[in-house]
């Protein structure tokens, strides 16, 4: 019988079915930057990279959206990107925003496609004012003497949105600003401020706030902010105290395209699906993945038709060879090969009038199956979701239970209300009890269902943003099948002072915080290709030399560090004894078949070449015919000779 997977599998793109748009969520991203243009947003100050330039808030705003498209263009080349600035004179000349957009906001780039045309344009903007610092202030001209309310601002953000971003995208704003007060005194723009986003993220849309601090300048989230954007932090009280962690301000306005970086990479859910506590007791979660493989960019094929290229696209079609006719994929069945011969002679009217609910197969028949029995015997016919089996001491999670990757399971307010209180009061008191989940878990339509753990997480900060967020690990089981017991091997083991002499180079060595931040240490390979992919859309030269692996180590500081320490240690060990053992080997060699039968004995003898044979042989032979084995080979040749002439 062929394996599982060689029959069990109806459909590659049916295989990435999910539930909801959840799917097409994890195709397409959709960031506006929304920038604040007021005055201290134009103020100029010595730019740090460039001697005798002057740069300004704005302008580093502006280059760091630069920057993100760039990346774009290679590594999310179906995402949209837009610019609107806030608090300018300048108006939309856009005809189809003239009605939307609130007054003193400006789009400047509209909710589009990623394309290399439309960031050559920034590009060049850029280049100019670095030239001449006054030409931003000049083109977005700030508004004096007041400010415009933020609930304005969010319902542009709005219809910019609605205009451009598909529906089934991921749609954020990355809010920029340095006035931590827009509103001083007024309650009632507070309350506008706080109705308007709260109808922006009923959309949709999550705000991403990017606070500029600087030492002169300091921004306190507490007077305005905190009252208004929401927290994203599980909490099980009053979801309307929305306190924002003082952690979010930006201490150096150089470490902005830093942290866009790290908060531009979507979190796109991979399943949203219910999550059953109890019969009748069900609340909604989404899924994501913690781990993804990059990879190259998936190749396109194209026609020339002479004047221009276009996309050639593909799909699959079955063909009925008798006919030469295409076949619905709906009339497609699904068979295993058993290994049995067909029966001509058994009539295929054989089995009816049987039950119903199942079909006999003819003897010498093989037995087919449709799409739908397929799906039903991969998911045992159950709907997507997760359901609580029990619970169970953390201490019983063991560490060879991690045989994949985890998924990072977050409550979804949307699909039930309540779920993120009842989320957070099942978190809180797994946590205190110690005690992990046992789910079975069904998280896409076409998968099989698995037995999982659930793995509470506590919520843990540090300076410069949150580390880990509250939620739970769903962490797949392993089925007896996938355990092995590993051989233990007991090793030689270095004598103390050896350890200690080799702790003192690796201490010198050790990766700054004691953790190694994999965003830093791009894939050197892909890294290299897709540099390549910028400078051909950008229409740059591609310079070799210039490309830097920051996966090579820095030899130079490796020596200046510990290289006399590393010295010492390797003439430590040289003298070592443990460090000079070779341990022996038994091997377990297989010995070669070198047995020779009677005829062939016999065939030797008739002509007069027994001398050919070995001693192994002959005894072999002398002993199988119960004769004597003792003295030499010539001997036991003429004992062989003496047995074959009398039988």
């Amino acid at each position: 019988m062929p394996p599982f997977d060689d029959w069990n599998i109806i459909d590659e793109e049916e295989e990435e079915e999910l539930q909801d748009a959840a799917f097409f969520e994890g195709k397409r991203d959709v960031i506006l930057f929304c920038i604040d243009c007021s005055e201290s947003m134009h103020e100029l100050r010595d730019d740090p990279n460039y001697e005798d330039v002057k740069t300004s808030h704005l302008f580093t705003a502006l280059e760091a959206a630069m920057q993100i498209q760039k990346k774009k263009v290679i590594v999310g080349p179906n995402d949209s990107v837009g610019i609107v600035l806030f608090n300018t004179t300048r108006s939309s000349e856009a005809k189809n925003h003239a009605t939307e957009i609130k007054r003193n906001s400006f789009v400047y780039q509209p909710i589009t496609i990623i394309s290399a045309p439309v960031i050559q344009e920034l590009i060049q903007l850029l280049d100019a004012a670095r030239e001449d610092p006054d030409l931003l202030k000049s083109t977005f001209p700030p508004l004096t003497g007041k400010k415009m309310p933020m609930g304005d601002v969010f319902t542009s953000c709005n219809w910019v949105l609605r205009d451009g971003a598909p529906k089934t995208a991921s749609k954020r704003v990355f809010l920029i600003t340095d006035d931590d007060n827009p509103h001083p005194g007024s309650k009632q723009l507070v309350t506008s401020a706080r109705t308007t986003l709260l109808d922006l993220t009923q959309s949709g849309v999550q705000v991403e706030p990017f606070f500029i601090a600087t030492p002169e300048k300091p921004f306190e989230p507490s007077k305005f902010y905190s009252s208004v954007l929401l927290s994203n932090v599980l909490n099980d009280e009053d979801e309307d105290t929305g306190v924002l962690p003082e952690s979010i301000s930006i201490t150096r306005i150089d470490d902005l395209l830093s942290q866009m970086r790290f908060h531009e990479v979507p979190k796109r859910a991979i399943f949203s699906i219910p999550f059953q506590l109890a019969d009748g007791f069900v609340i909604s979660i989404k899924g994501y993945g913690l781990v993804t493989e990059q990879r190259k960019g998936t190749y396109k094929y194209f026609v020339d038709l002479g004047d221009r290229m276009e996309v050639a696209n593909s799909r699959t079609v079955y063909v009925d060879e008798d006919q030469q006719a295409e076949v619905d994929r709906t009339e497609m069945l699904y068979g295993m090969d058993l290994g049995a011969v067909p029966v001509e002679d058994v009539s295929d009217d054989e089995g009816e009038g049987a039950d119903s609910s199942c079909r006999v197969v003819p003897l010498g028949k093989r037995p087919f199956y449709t799409a739908d029995e397929i799906k039903s015997f991969r998911t045992l016919d159950l709907e997507p979701g997760i359901k609580l089996l029990g619970f169970k001491d953390r201490k019983e999670l063991a560490f060879e239970d991690n045989v994949k990757h985890s998924v990072f399971i977050y409550p979804d307010e949307l699909k039930y209300s309540g779920s993120k209180r009842t989320f957070a009061a099942l978190l809180k008191k797994m946590i205190e009890k110690k005690k992990i989940g046992l789910v079975l878990a069904l998280t896409r339509r076409n998968a099989a269902p698995v037995f999982c753990a659930m793995l509470p997480q506590a919520e843990s900060g540090e300076e410069g943003g949150w580390n880990e967020p509250a939620g739970f690990h769903l962490i797949p089981l392993p089925f007896a099948d996938d355990i092995r017991a590993a051989p233990l091997v007991e090793a030689f083991r270095a004598p103390d002072e050896l350890k200690d002499a080799a702790r003192v180079w690796i201490d010198k060595l050790c990766v700054k915080d004691g953790t190694y931040p994999p965003d830093s240490y791009p894939n050197p390979a892909l890294a290299y290709h897709n540099a390549q992919l910028q400078a051909s859309a950008f229409r740059e030269e591609f310079d070799p030399e210039a490309f830097e692996d920051l996966t090579r180590p820095k030899y130079d500081m490796i020596h200046k560090r510990a290289g006399n320490l590393m010295k010492e240690w390797k003439r430590a060990l040289l003298t070592d004894e443990s460090a000079n053992v070779v341990p022996v080997t038994t091997g377990s060699k297989r010995k070669a078949d070198v047995s020779v039968d009677e005829a062939e004995i016999r065939s030797k003898h008739e002509v007069g070449a027994l001398a050919k044979l070995r001693v192994d042989q002959l005894k072999d032979f002398l002993k199988s015919k119960s004769q004597p084995v003792s003295g030499k080979k010539a001997e036991l040749i003429e004992r062989v000779g003496d047995w074959l002439d009398a039988h």
